[in-house]
């Protein structure tokens, strides 16, 4: 069987930067074996996969090279990519059916638009072990869902040095998969990195991470008093997102957009 399979950068202005994700277009869906065994051979930290509805929406999973993950930003950015400029989706909006409900993307002039729901945080527990683990300390540290978040000065977040050996430890046997230390900046109204090391594979630092701005955005439209926000990921690639935190009708919710660029096209065979 050979399956249509593309590469790209998300939240890139250029190549090479941004998050990279592996897109696969499936007319039918496959053993989950086949299809964890396919995102741990790209070795990417995360591969997508989606079918067509009949309804013109589609249904979206995303894997990184050890387990099905719940929401991935940069990888349904990526997806949307691939509709829209290889598979004839000629609609401005596109609708995702995921673990996480329901995902829509907007073509917003050269960037696409995601509209993920916005979730709050909670005060978490700080120890010294985990200060070790990233490498300085927080002035708060904060928990939403599967991520702990640490709030920092400006200029500590991009020169902290974490500890993956020691972050691996922290979340064995929980169900944390990362840290996000965020912090104030110049140049953008905040700046964030994500440490998510995987054991057994070359993961520790995401480059861009789509979904941990569902949290970020929130947090920081509070904190700034302003809904439109600039912010930048200050991994080594780096990529910059443009969001907005919005509330209507009782609902949170957060727009995280960016740039696209293709890189790869192809088939696998499995």
């Amino acid at each position: 069987m050979k399956i249509p399979m593309y590469q790209v950068d998300a939240f890139a202005n250029k190549l090479f930067t941004g998050n990279p994700a592996a897109v696969c277009v499936l007319e039918s869906w496959l053993d989950d074996e086949v299809l964890q065994a396919i995102a741990a051979e790209n070795n990417l930290a995360e591969t997508a996969f989606f079918t067509a509805n009949s309804d013109g929406s589609y249904h979206l999973r995303w894997f990184t090279p050890s387990f099905e993950i719940p929401l991935c930003g940069h990888a349904t950015l990526a997806t949307a990519f691939v509709l829209l400029h290889y598979c004839g989706h000629r609609e401005a909006t596109i609708r995702f059916h995921t673990k996480s409900g329901e995902l829509v993307v907007h073509r917003d002039g050269d960037r696409l638009l995601m509209d993920f729901p916005a979730y709050d945080t909670e005060a978490a527990v700080l120890t010294d072990v985990i200060v070790e683990a990233l490498g300085g300390r927080p002035r708060e540290f904060l928990r939403s869902g599967i991520n702990y978040y640490a709030i920092y000065d400006q200029g500590q977040v991009r020169s902290l040095k974490p500890n993956y050996t020691l972050i691996l430890d922290i979340m064995r046997g929980t169900d944390i998969i990362g840290f996000v230390p965020t912090a104030r900046a110049k140049d953008y109204d905040f700046v964030s990195r994500y440490f998510a090391p995987e054991e057994g594979t070359n993961v520790t630092e995401d480059p861009v991470t789509g979904s941990t701005h569902s949290v970020l955005v929130p947090l920081w439209a509070k904190r700034l008093g302003k809904n439109r926000l600039h912010a930048y990921q200050a991994s080594e690639r780096g990529g910059e997102l443009f969001c907005e935190y919005r509330e209507m009708n009782g609902l949170k919710r957060t727009f995280i957009g960016g740039h696209v660029q293709p890189y790869l096209k192809g088939f696998i065979k499995v």
